[in-house]
């Protein structure tokens, strides 16, 4: 079950990844109803503030998921379904409903005006880029990378199996050992000195 092993760690680490590239990515585009009609980015970690550290999560899950023993990989399987499903919960609430909420903190920053009402008065569209669907394919892939490290964990080798060699997990068959026989040549070849003998003869 070594490819389960790296597929699911793969799988979770790429989505982590996709989730940390997308906070810094622009989701959404709210434009002010002011007559000039300024539009105003608003990048994946305003839209949804719990979108960088979840996906940092993630990726620490998935590196630290290829090392672990078969109780912390249940345990990351499952944290991986959970975070999955609220970051999926929350960026298809912003991919399809492009709630005010979502864009407030920009838009409050570029105009001092703070509550949603009043923003939602301020502004004329808001538009979603791709970036929303992608992060949420990311994160249904994550669910289900989640879901096939719970089935198949119990089947995953040991990281430290591979160095394990027959000769080195087999112990000793007599009772003797070397440093035990290289000192009694010591002590017989001082004994020797001791009586006028050479031991180099």
């Amino acid at each position: 079950m070594r490819r389960a092993r790296l597929l699911a760690v793969a799988v979770t680490v790429a989505c982590g990844a996709v989730g940390v590239i997308s906070s810094t990515q622009t989701w959404l585009t709210a434009v002010l109803d002011d007559g000039a009609e300024h539009a105003l980015a608003v990048a994946g970690a305003a839209a949804v503030p719990v979108l960088a550290p979840l996906s940092l999560a993630v990726l620490a899950l998935g590196a630290a998921m290829s090392i672990v023993g078969l109780v912390l990989r249940y345990v990351f399987g499952g944290l991986s379904v959970l975070i999955g499903l609220v970051l999926a919960w929350l960026t298809a609430v912003v991919a399809f409903e492009r709630p005010v909420s979502a864009v407030a903190s920009v838009v409050t920053e570029a105009t001092g005006i703070a509550g949603e009402s009043s923003v939602a008065e301020l502004l004329s569209s808001i538009t979603a880029t791709p970036w929303p669907l992608i992060t949420l394919a990311a994160w249904v892939v994550l669910v289900a990378a989640g879901v096939f490290t719970l089935v198949t964990a119990r089947g995953w080798s040991s990281a430290g199996r591979r160095y394990r060699t027959d000769d080195t997990a087999r112990p000793p068959t007599d009772g003797a050992r070397p440093h035990d026989a290289a000192g009694s040549r010591a002590i017989d070849d001082w004994d020797g000195l001791s009586r006028g003998e050479d031991p180099t003869a």
